[in-house]
């Protein structure tokens, strides 16, 4: 499996953190029996961090698109891990800067992911 594959496999998991993340800074209570139910009492951190998860649920699937068709296409194989890595670490830096309200930088690291899912797509 290449690097690129693995960071579509912790891709996968950035939304499970996310989703910890969110109840544990909450303080409205969670029930499993109706677990969509206390989102919209959420705020502060736990808020952001929804949020966040949600914004990953959005833009992931692009991405493992992106370097499934990479690798399909026979592209460089450096260039897709590079570009897979550095999608990963955009998008870890998106959710912090997410939580921690610091839109600009927010802005930023999500424009660099796009660009690596955009990019994926022409590697070769």
């Amino acid at each position: 499996m290449t690097i690129a594959l693995y960071c579509v496999v912790f891709g996968l998991l950035i939304p499970l953190v996310l989703s910890r993340i969110s109840k544990k800074n909450s303080d409205v209570q969670y029930s499993n029996e109706s677990p969509r139910d206390h989102i919209t009492q959420l705020s502060g951190k736990a808020k952001n961090a929804y949020n966040a998860e949600q914004n990953h649920y959005e833009t992931f699937p692009m991405f493992a698109i992106a370097v499934v068709v990479a690798h399909w296409l026979n592209h460089d194989q450096s260039i897709i891990d590079l570009l897979a890595i550095t999608f990963i670490i955009a998008r870890v830096l998106h959710a912090t800067f997410y939580i921690t309200n610091n839109g600009p930088l927010r802005s930023v690291s999500f424009i660099i992911g796009l660009a690596c899912t955009i990019g994926l797509f022409f590697a070769g």
